[in-house]
C-alpha cells in the first residue's frame, strides 16, 4: 500500500519527479509543479498526468488544457507540450521507465529520470 499524501510530504522541490511504484515497464511518479516547465516532446513515449491537489495548465503549441483535482490528461508521443502551474500543485505521472522529463529539449537543471522515494 502506498499513501500518496505521505510520499508527497517527503519532498518540497518542484519539477523533480519521485518514483513510488513500477509495473509492466512503467513508473508511477509524484511531482510538485510550480511555474512553467520547459517546452519539450517525447518522440517514443506517451505521458499521463493526474492532478492530485491544486491545478495546472498543459500548454500545447495550438491550445491549452486546464486540469484540476481528479482530472487527467495523456500527452501522446511526439506532441510538444509544457505544464504550467500558477500555484503549487501535486501530480501523479505514469511514464515508461527511464524516461527523461525534459524529453527532446536541451538538458537543464530540471532534467531527471526520477528518484525513488
Amino acid at each position: 500500500m502506498i499513501d500518496l499524501d505521505s510520499k508527497l510530504a517527503l519532498f518540497d522541490d518542484h519539477w523533480s519527479p519521485r518514483i513510488v511504484a513500477a509495473l509492466n515497464g512503467q513508473e508511477v511518479k509524484l511531482a510538485k509543479f510550480l511555474g512553467a516547465f520547459d517546452w519539450h516532446a517525447h518522440a517514443d513515449e506517451d505521458e499521463m498526468f493526474l492532478v492530485l491537489h491544486g491545478s495546472f495548465t498543459m500548454e500545447f503549441r495550438d491550445r491549452s488544457v486546464r486540469l484540476g483535482p481528479g482530472q487527467m490528461i495523456v500527452v501522446p508521443k511526439g506532441v510538444e507540450h509544457r505544464p504550467v502551474a500558477e500555484k503549487e500543485c501535486a501530480v501523479m505521472l505514469v511514464e515508461p521507465a527511464g524516461i527523461v522529463n525534459t524529453g527532446d529539449a536541451a538538458t537543464s537543471e530540471r532534467t531527471t529520470t526520477g528518484k525513488w522515494i
